[in-house]
């Protein structure tokens, strides 16, 4: 038989009593902080979800911005969103959206500057780059797009790096890279096409007969 069961109730009801004694500061201290860790995470949810809908409501601005016809206006927007959150995802696709609508505008310049802008840790940083690469193309600056793109392996970015060298009259590595890019690609893709036909004017042969140009 336990010893619990030869104690009377007296007995039991002291030992509860000393226990609650000796350890009752530790355990209102334990729900204490747990009420508090409960309210704390209720407290951060809440300001994180505040702290985002400012955001997309400065992003909407900023993209109104952007659609309307006065450039500066939308650039000091974004710039306003940038400087309010740097890091958010708001922030880097409101300055992808007026690099694009500088480009229309054939601002290419005030495009490249723009692209620059995005945070290099952000996800939209190989996005930004390889567009402002296809820019400096545009531009005649062909070493500064190879450079650029110099730590990119994509099949996108290989694209592109191989056009930079053409134009640059860097044909075996043109071709060397255009090879790159198309292995990267499904062999049913239109752009591993392009990309084959590239090659050939640079003096290359695609791989597989069915590509032969």
């Amino acid at each position: 038989m336990a010893i619990d069961d030869l104690l009377d109730e007296h007995e039991q009801s002291e030992r509860v009593r000393n226990w609650l004694k000796n350890n009752g500061a530790g355990l209102i201290g334990g729900i204490a902080l747990g009420l508090a860790l409960i309210f704390g995470w209720k407290w951060w949810v809440q300001h994180r979800d505040q702290q985002a809908q400012a955001g997309y409501a400065a992003y909407a601005e900023a993209v109104k911005a952007i659609g309307g016809d006065d450039l500066k206006q939308a650039q000091a927007k974004v710039a306003a969103l940038r400087e309010a959150s740097p890091q958010s995802l708001y922030a880097q696709l409101a300055v992808l959206e007026l690099a694009q609508a500088q480009v229309k505008a054939k601002q290419l310049d005030a495009a490249l500057a723009t692209l620059k802008q995005v945070a290099a840790d952000s996800p939209m940083k190989p996005y930004a780059d390889l567009h402002a690469a296809r820019l400096l193309n545009a531009a005649g600056k062909p070493e500064d797009a190879v450079k650029l793109l110099s730590s990119y392996d994509s099949p996108s970015a290989l694209e592109v790096r191989g056009d930079a060298l053409v134009q640059a009259g860097k044909l075996e590595e043109a071709r060397d890279t255009y090879l790159k890019a198309m292995t990267g690609m499904d062999v049913a893709s239109p752009q591993r096409r392009i990309v084959a036909i590239k090659l050939t004017h640079a003096g290359g042969t695609p791989p597989g007969s069915a590509e032969s140009i």
